[in-house]
C-alpha cells in the first residue's frame, strides 16, 4: 500500500534569514538538512507588511490577485482565491486543520478571515499585545497543535507562530527576538514530534515546511523596502525532496501553497490560475542505472535469456521474461536453474554472461536523453554514479558508449555482497560519494531496480522501459527529456559559503 500523503505548514511570523545564522534552532535545522533551506524575497509589489505576504503564501497568488494590501484585509478576494487548508476542503473533501493566535487570520477582526473554512481550527488570541502575551498564545496554539496532529488526522494543516515578530516590533532584533526564534524553534520540535508519535506515521509520508513572512529592520520595524525586511526564506522537507537539495531557480512566496498541493499529489486547476509552482530541486548527487534506463539493453538482456533458456530446454514466459528484468545474471541463472533442473547454475550463469556480453559489444545505443542528462549532471558539477545489476564486463563495455569520465563511480554485479532487489549497490554507491542515500536520487527503470533504491532510503526518478512503475511518495515517474528540462539551466542557483558552520544557505538570485 502507497504510503498516504499528509502536509504540516509551520508559518513563524518575522523571522529574520541572517539571525538564523547566529541561533540555534536544531529543528529548523533538521527540517533544512532533510531537504533544503532558501531565501524567498519579497516581491516588489508586495508591502512587506504580515497580511500580504501570508496570504501570498497560503493562497499561492500574488497580492494583486488576492488584494490583501495591508494588515487590515477590507476588500480582500479570498473568497476568489483561498487559502490552501480553504481549498482542500471544500473542492476535494480533504480534512484541514489551522491553529493561529493573530485574529485576521482566524476570525472576522479586521477584514479577516484569511483562512475561510478549513475543517478545523484552533484559535487563543493573546491576552494582551506583549510580546509576553504572544508567548503565552503560541505556546497554548502548539499545545492545541500537537493533541491534533497525534490525535486526529489532518491531511493538510498551518500552524501559525508569531511571537518572534511582536517581540522585534517592541524590542527590536537583539537578545529577546533571538530568544523569541529559539523559543519559536522548540515548539516547532515538539510539531515535529507529534508526527513521529502518530500511530500511523510509519505508514504516511509527510512534507513539512517552515516558512516567514518578511524580515525586520534593526530596531524592529518593517514595511519598508530594506533587503532585510524584503528577505524572507522557506524551509521544505519531504518524500519528494532529496537532503541537502538545492532548488533549481529562486524561491518565491506563492510557490508554498503550490508545493502544498504537489505533495498531495494534487494537480492545481488551471482555474485556480495559480502564480506559484512546486519548487524543483537539484540533488546532491544521482546514481544512474545502466540497462534500460541509459541505454537500451533490456531488449538484449531478455533475449539473451531466451536464448539461455531455450538452449537448456525451456521456453521463456512473459511472466518469466517479466522477472528477470533488472535482475543480475546469478540471480536469472538461479531462476533458470528451477526451469532446467539438469543444468547448474554456474553453467547458466556463464552462459548468460557471455550471451549478454556478445550483444552489448555488437553495439548499444543511449536511451533518448540519456546523453543530456549526463551533460547536465556535468555541466551542474553534480557527481553522478553507474549502479548495475550487470557483471563488469558488460558495464565496461557500455562505457565504452556513455563514457567513462561521466561518472565518479561505477558498482557493477558482484561487487556489493548482494545485487538488486537488495540496497547494497546503492548504499555503496552513496557511500563512494560520501553523502547519506537520503542526499541521492536513483533513476531507475525496472521494479526490482526501484525496490533497491528505494531499500537504500534514496528518493527514485523512474523512467518506464520494459515494465510498469507507478509513482508513489519518494517517486516520481517520468522520462529522461522531462528529468533534465525540470532541472533547467546549469546556470542556476549555487550553495553559498557557511555562514556559521551549521547551515548552507542556497542563494537563489
Amino acid at each position: 500500500m502507497p504510503r498516504a500523503r499528509r502536509v504540516l505548514v509551520v508559518g513563524i511570523d518575522g523571522v529574520r534569514l541572517d539571525t538564523l545564522a547566529r541561533v540555534p534552532t536544531p529543528h529548523l535545522d533538521t527540517v533544512a538538512d532533510s531537504g533544503f533551506l532558501a531565501p524567498v524575497t519579497v516581491a516588489e509589489s508586495t508591502p512587506t507588511m504580515s497580511g500580504p505576504c501570508w496570504a501570498t503564501i497560503v493562497t499561492g497568488v500574488r497580492v494583486t490577485k488576492h488584494a490583501v494590501w495591508s494588515n487590515d484585509f477590507g476588500g480582500h478576494r479570498l473568497g476568489v482565491f483561498p487559502d490552501f487548508t480553504t481549498r482542500l476542503a471544500r473542492q476535494d473533501g480533504r480534512r484541514t486543520y489551522v491553529a493561529a493566535a493573530w485574529e485576521p487570520l482566524v476570525t472576522v477582526a479586521d477584514g479577516g478571515p484569511m483562512f475561510r473554512r478549513p475543517t478545523r481550527l484552533t484559535h487563543h488570541a493573546p491576552a494582551a499585545d506583549t510580546p509576553g502575551a504572544w508567548e503565552e498564545a503560541d505556546e497554548t496554539t502548539v499545545r492545541d497543535a500537537v493533541a491534533v496532529l497525534t490525535h486526529e488526522d489532518p491531511e493538510a494543516s498551518f500552524v501559525y507562530l508569531g511571537a518572534p515578530d511582536e517581540t522585534a516590533h517592541h524590542l527590536g532584533c537583539g537578545t529577546a527576538y533571538e530568544q523569541s526564534i529559539a523559543s519559536a524553534d522548540r515548539r516547532l520540535g515538539r510539531l515535529l514530534t507529534a508526527l513521529r508519535e502518530r500511530p500511523t506515521y510509519g505508514e504516511e509520508a509527510w512534507t513539512v515546511l517552515v516558512v516567514t513572512d518578511h524580515g525586520h529592520r534593526d530596531e524592529g520595524g518593517h514595511g519598508g523596502n530594506s533587503e532585510t525586511e524584503r528577505t524572507a526564506w522557506l524551509a521544505c522537507a519531504g518524500p519528494d525532496i532529496t537532503a541537502g537539495a538545492t532548488p533549481v531557480r529562486p524561491v518565491r512566496h506563492e510557490d508554498v501553497a503550490a508545493q502544498v498541493y504537489a505533495a498531495l499529489d494534487r494537480a492545481p486547476d488551471s482555474h485556480w490560475t495559480l502564480d506559484g509552482t512546486a519548487v524543483p530541486t537539484l540533488p546532491q548527487a544521482v546514481l544512474l542505472d545502466m540497462d534500460g534506463t541509459l541505454v537500451e539493453t533490456e531488449p538484449l538482456w531478455l533475449e539473451a535469456v531466451r536464448e539461455v533458456a531455450a538452449a537448456h530446454g525451456h521456453t521463456l514466459t512473459d511472466g518469466e521474461g517479466a522477472w528477470v528484468l533488472g535482475r543480475s545474471c546469478a540471480d536469472t541463472a538461479a531462476h533458470l536453474a528451477k526451469l532446467c533442473p539438469q543444468t547448474d547454475d554456474q553453467v547458466l550463469e556463464a552462459a548468460l554472461e557471455e550471451t549478454f556480453l556478445a550483444a552489448v559489444e555488437a553495439g548499444v545505443e543511449p536511451r533518448p536523453g540519456a546523453r543530456a542528462l549526463l551533460d547536465r549532471l556535468a555541466d551542474g558539477n553534480i557527481p553522478a554514479a553507474l549502479v548495475s545489476a550487470s557483471p563488469r564486463r558488460v558495464v565496461d563495455a557500455v562505457l565504452k558508449t556513455l563514457g567513462a569520465e561521466a561518472f565518479r563511480t561505477t558498482v557493477a554485479d558482484g561487487e556489493t555482497e548482494r545485487s538488486k532487489p537488495h540496497p547494497d549497490p546503492y548504499l555503496e554507491a552513496a557511500a563512494r560519494l560520501r553523502l547519506p542515500p537520503a542526499a541521492c536520487l536513483v533513476v531507475e527503470d525496472s521494479p526490482t531496480g526501484i525496490a533497491a533504491a528505494e531499500a537504500a532510503g534514496c528518493r527514485v526518478a523512474a523512467v518506464a522501459s520494459g515494465a510498469p512503475v507507478h509513482p508513489a511518495p519518494g517517486r516520481r515517474v517520468l522520462d529522461l527529456p522531462a528529468l533534465v528540462a525540470a532541472w533547467g539551466d546549469p546556470q542556476g542557483p549555487k550553495p553559498a559559503a557557511r555562514d556559521d558552520g551549521r547551515r548552507d544557505f542556497r542563494h537563489t538570485s
